[in-house]
């Protein structure tokens, strides 16, 4: 497993299918997630893109959150005929942060090859993650534009330290140099969809999702 004293530029030597995990709320899950993921999927040639519903982010008020297992089933229906999986083994292994879930699914999965996605919103704040620059050394990382964070992102200290690794899209996708820390910049079309505007136009979302037997989509644990 990659850790905090990883070498930086140090090849990972893991093989095996070419995950991408992309963190969120999913409050609710919304076609701009799917399409942003199939996205990726196709840019950085992806076997397929793990959805890690968060029990709570510590980032986000947590006025508003609808319960885990509702954002679960409306994650699940939004991945389904795509290569994605939707995902609340956050609940499962009893992490809270970011750093504490990657370092326990590269225990878990230590053959496949992981890439962490996230939007340019969150690399202009990724300095206050907790443990950022060891979560950058533990897997690559790959940023999707989002209008109107571009110019905060491209300032941040994260970018600062991360920018001396940027690397092309294709350096991941045929593994060639499998190596962290590694960013990867990439640009997508704005999709107009939010979670937020879904909330504010269906209060009660969230109530209309059947979670009878809900199972995680990755680990297949029940989800209560």
């Amino acid at each position: 497993m990659a850790s905090a004293r990883h070498r930086p530029g140090a090849p990972l030597n893991r093989r095996g299918p070419l995950t991408g995990l992309l963190g969120g709320s999913f409050n609710p899950a919304h076609g701009g997630h799917r399409r942003i993921s199939r996205f990726v999927i196709d840019a950085l040639t992806l076997d397929e893109v793990w959805w890690l519903v968060s029990p709570g982010n510590p980032l986000k008020p947590k006025a508003g959150m609808a319960p885990l297992p509702a954002r679960l089933v409306s994650a699940q229906r939004q991945a389904r005929g795509a290569r994605i999986r939707a995902s609340a083994m956050e609940r499962e292994f009893g992490t809270r942060y970011t750093v504490e879930t990657l370092a326990a699914i590269l225990r878990r999965w230590p053959k496949r090859r992981f890439v962490w996605l996230m939007g340019s919103d969150n690399l202009a704040q990724f300095h206050q993650w907790k443990d950022w620059r060891r979560i950058a050394r533990m897997v690559p990382i790959a940023v999707i534009a989002r209008p109107g964070y571009e110019g905060a992102a491209m300032a941040s200290p994260a970018m600062a330290w991360l920018g001396r690794y940027r690397r092309s899209a294709a350096s991941l996708s045929h593994g060639c140099d499998w190596s962290a820390p590694a960013l990867v910049l990439l640009r997508f079309d704005p999709d107009p969809r939010s979670a937020t505007a879904i909330r504010r136009a269906d209060p009660s979302w969230a109530s209309r999702m059947s979670i009878s037997s809900l199972r995680d989509g990755v680990t297949h644990s029940r989800v209560n």
